[in-house]
């Protein structure tokens, strides 16, 4: 996501947030948040709010400290109002709102960030926005990962022999260091996996080559480990062979934080969004507004 609308929808969150009165709780009004989160049928926004409420009662959270039925006045025209539905929304609400929306948004990638933290400053936001992308290329290179061990268990190769595979494939984009090689580059513990410590763009790469080889093995009917291990080498050369031109070389570019320290952040995150940030109970009860 570009920096410029990244500042541009920071702006248009800060304008839609509410405040209890006589108190600290924050709260958003839901046809609010529908607006900036670009959907633009109110039906179809809350399917996505229900989603959100049977997230909340599984993780153990009562749903109507959280989301609160209202009605609030609305001009139609000509100085006359009428009421309309709405509903009262915390933070952590918002935050699961986000988690099931449309990812394929920008503004519900950049939701999913600006609530999950406590304080929402532009560049805190940016900062988790860029972990977030980066968590969610890691849990692609898992699916394809994952897809390849059982495509080539299927044709004659096992679990060692996947291993050997993988190595080979980092080998060739790593410019001749295997994965053992590059944990000690970067000071990966042995029993961690490479991928949870490199930067985005190197774990967007090795998917790549991954996805190329899942495609590849199946469209060429590739049998045993030698034409597994020849394709994959094949296809991570190809990717390094990319990155090179474009003046990137996987091997020298620093570790990143470790992923799973990432994910313990992102739990402590929701339970600091849980604790503190109810609806008063004044509010639960469809007060009009």
């Amino acid at each position: 996501m570009k920096k410029d609308s990244m500042i541009q929808l920071h702006k248009q969150f800060d304008a839609i947030v509410q405040a209890v009165p006589d108190s600290d709780v924050e709260f958003w009004y839901a046809r609010d948040l529908q607006t900036v989160l670009g959907y633009s049928q109110w039906r179809n926004f809350l399917e996505v709010i229900e989603k959100a409420k049977t997230a909340c009662d599984k993780s153990g959270v009562e749903v109507d400290n959280h989301f609160a039925d209202v009605s609030k006045m609305v001009q139609i025209g000509s100085g006359a109002e009428r009421p309309i539905d709405d509903i009262m929304l915390t933070r952590y609400a918002c935050y699961l709102i986000a988690q099931n929306g449309d990812s394929r948004k920008d503004q519900i990638a950049f939701a999913q960030s600006y609530f999950a933290i406590q304080t929402r400053k532009q560049e805190i936001v940016e900062e988790r926005i860029h972990l977030q992308e980066r968590f969610q290329a890691r849990q692609k290179l898992k699916e394809s990962e994952t897809e390849l061990s059982r495509n080539i268990y299927e044709r004659g190769v096992d679990d060692q022999g996947f291993g050997r595979i993988r190595s080979k494939g980092d080998a060739a984009l790593f410019g001749g260091n295997t994965t053992h090689a590059m944990k000690n580059r970067l000071g990966v513990p042995e029993k961690r996996p490479l991928a949870d410590f490199l930067p985005t763009v190197t774990i967007a790469a090795k998917n790549l080559a991954t996805e190329i080889t899942n495609f590849n093995v199946n469209q060429n009917d590739l049998m045993g480990e030698p034409s597994i291990t020849g394709e994959h080498v094949q296809n991570n050369l190809s990717v390094r062979n990319m990155l090179v031109d474009r003046g990137i070389k996987p091997e020298d570019l620093p570790p990143e934080e470790d992923l799973q320290k990432l994910q313990r952040r992102v739990k402590s995150d929701e339970k600091r969004m849980i604790k503190g940030t109810e609806l008063p109970k004044k509010l639960k009860k469809g007060t009009s507004k």
